[in-house]
C-alpha cells in the first residue's frame, strides 16, 4: 500500500504483477524496447492486422498526435500504461479502418435512422451508471455492450450477425473484466467493468482519439486543454456513424450514456436533434472527492505518480467546467428534450424515479418492465463489491472551495434540496422540467 493522502491509500499491484513489472524495466534497461507509441508503427501495426489500408479522411491524425504527445511528455506512464495505451490506440485505429471497410461495402450503414436516441449525462458519481444499467431493462432501447464499447466494429465479415466475431467480442470483454479485478480490486468496487452490463459511449469516443477517458484519468494537461477548445460537432458526428453501424447490426431506440456529454450538449444536439437526455444531479460534497478517488485508483493502472493533490485539482476543474458548459446550452435547449433526476431519488425510491422516466421518454411502464428493473435492483444492491470511503481532505480539498466552485450548480438546479421540489414548468429541479 502506498500512502497518497491523508486517510486515502492507493492498493499496489497484486505481487505477480509487481515482479513482472521490475523484471519488465530491467529489460528496458538492457535493451528491449519499451511499447512504442510511436504514430506510424501505431498505424503500421492496425493496418497490418486489419489487412485494411483505407482510413477515410486523415482528420484522426491530429487529434491522435495530441494524445500521443501527451502521453509521452505528461502522463508519466510505467511500462503497463504504456502497453495498455498502445492495445487502446491500436484498437481504434482497427475500427476506424474496419468502419471504412463496412460502409464501403454495405452502402444502408450511412443510411441507418438513429430515431429518438436517449443520452445520461452528469457528473461522474451522479448515479449515471445506475440508472443506465437499470434503463437497459426497458426491451425498446438498445444499449451499447461491453463487448461493442471495447470493439465498436466487430472482427469478422462486414453482415449484420456473424457469431464467431461475436463470440471474440464476448471473450474481450470478459478478458478485460477479469484483468480489472486481478490488477484493480478497489477500482472494480467503485465502479465494476462487467462483461455482461451495458457500457457508455466514452470507448466510442476513444476511437475518435478525443478520449474523455484519458482526459479524466491521467494528468495530461496540453491535450485536455485542447479536447475544450476544438469544435466536439465532428467528433460528435463520427459517434454518430459508430451507432448507425451498431443499430444497423441490432436495431431499437439507442441509449448511451456518458458524463462527457453534459459539457458537450450543444454539439449532442446538433448531431442528434430529437435526442432525449436525462441530467443527473448529486451533491458536489460528494460528488467531487469520489470521483478523485475513482481517477486515483485509475490513473494508478497506467502512471507512476499519482499526486492526490494534482488529481483534486483537475477533477474540480474539470467537474466545474462542465457544470458551467451545460447550464450555458440549456438556456438554448428545448424544456421538453432534458429531465432532470437528483441522485437521492433514484437510490431511496427507484420504482417511482423509473416510472417517471418512462413516462418522459414515451416508454410503457408496463408490468415486464417494472419487474426487469426489480430484478436488477435485487441483483445488484449498492456496495455490491465493496465499500467506497472518501474524503474532500485526501485530495487537498475543503468544503469553502467546492461551495465556491459549484455555487451557481447548486442555484441553478437547486441543490441541495432538489429532491423536494416539485410540479412542472419552471417549478422543477431545473427550467421546464418536472420533479416529483
Amino acid at each position: 500500500m502506498s500512502r497518497v493522502g491523508s486517510g486515502f491509500r492507493l492498493p499496489a499491484f497484486p505481487l505477480p504483477v509487481r515482479v513482472g513489472l521490475a523484471g519488465w524495466q530491467f529489460a528496458t534497461r538492457i535493451g528491449l524496447p519499451p511499447p512504442s507509441l510511436e504514430e506510424e508503427n501505431l498505424i503500421a501495426v492496425a493496418r497490418k492486422r486489419t489487412g485494411l489500408h483505407h482510413f477515410g479522411s486523415d482528420d484522426f491524425r491530429r487529434p491522435m498526435r495530441r494524445l500521443l504527445y501527451a502521453l509521452e511528455e505528461e502522463a508519466d506512464l510505467h511500462l503497463l500504461g504504456r502497453a495498455v495505451m498502445r492495445t487502446t490506440i491500436i484498437r481504434a485505429l482497427e475500427c476506424r479502418l474496419r468502419l471504412e471497410n463496412w460502409t464501403d461495402l454495405q452502402s444502408e450503414i450511412a443510411k441507418t435512422p438513429v430515431v429518438a436516441p436517449v443520452f445520461i449525462t452528469g457528473m461522474q458519481r451522479t448515479g449515471t451508471t445506475k440508472l443506465h444499467r437499470l434503463l437497459s431493462c426497458a426491451p425498446e432501447l438498445r444499449v451499447l455492450s461491453a463487448a461493442e464499447g471495447l470493439c465498436p466494429v466487430p472482427t469478422g465479415r462486414p453482415v449484420r450477425h456473424d457469431p464467431a466475431a461475436e463470440r471474440k467480442r464476448q471473450a474481450l470483454a470478459r478478458t478485460a473484466e477479469r484483468g480489472m479485478k486481478y490488477l484493480s480490486p478497489a477500482l472494480f468496487a467503485i465502479h465494476p467493468i462487467e462483461a455482461a452490463s451495458p457500457e457508455e459511449d466514452v470507448f466510442l469516443f476513444d476511437v475518435t482519439f478525443v478520449s474523455p477517458a484519458v482526459d479524466a484519468t491521467l494528468a495530461v494537461a496540453s491535450y485536455s486543454k485542447w479536447i475544450r477548445e476544438i469544435d466536439p460537432i465532428p467528433t460528435y458526428r463520427y459517434v454518430r456513424r459508430l451507432i448507425q453501424l451498431l443499430l444497423w447490426q441490432t436495431p431499437g431506440r439507442y441509449l448511451g450514456k456518458t458524463p462527457h456529454h453534459q459539457e458537450n450538449l450543444e454539439a449532442l444536439f446538433a448531431v442528434f436533434p430529437d435526442a432525449k437526455v436525462i441530467h443527473t444531479h448529486r451533491d458536489p460534497m460528494r460528488v467531487v472527492p469520489s470521483f478523485s478517488s475513482m481517477m486515483a485508483h485509475a490513473g494508478a493502472l497506467l502512471s507512476r505518480k499519482v499526486d492526490p493533490n494534482e488529481v483534486g485539482r483537475r477533477v474540480v476543474d474539470q467537474m466545474a467546467n462542465s457544470v458551467e458548459r451545460a447550464i450555458a446550452a440549456r438556456a438554448e435547449i428545448p424544456a421538453d428534450s432534458i429531465l432532470d433526476v437528483d441522485y437521492e431519488d433514484l437510490v431511496e425510491r427507484p420504482l417511482v424515479e423509473m416510472e417517471r422516466i418512462h413516462d418522459f421518454l414515451g416508454l410503457e411502464w408496463s408490468a415486464d418492465a417494472q419487474s426487469r428493473t426489480q430484478t436488477w435492483l435485487a441483483a445488484n444492491p449498492q456496495h455490491k463489491y465493496g465499500t467506497h470511503r472518501y474524503e474532500l481532505a485526501d485530495f487537498g480539498l475543503d468544503e469553502g472551495e467546492i461551495d465556491a466552485r459549484f455555487k451557481r450548480y447548486r442555484e441553478y438546479f437547486r441543490l441541495p434540496g432538489i429532491r423536494q421540489a416539485s410540479g412542472s414548468g419552471r417549478e422543477g429541479i431545473s427550467r421546464g422540467c418536472s420533479v416529483s
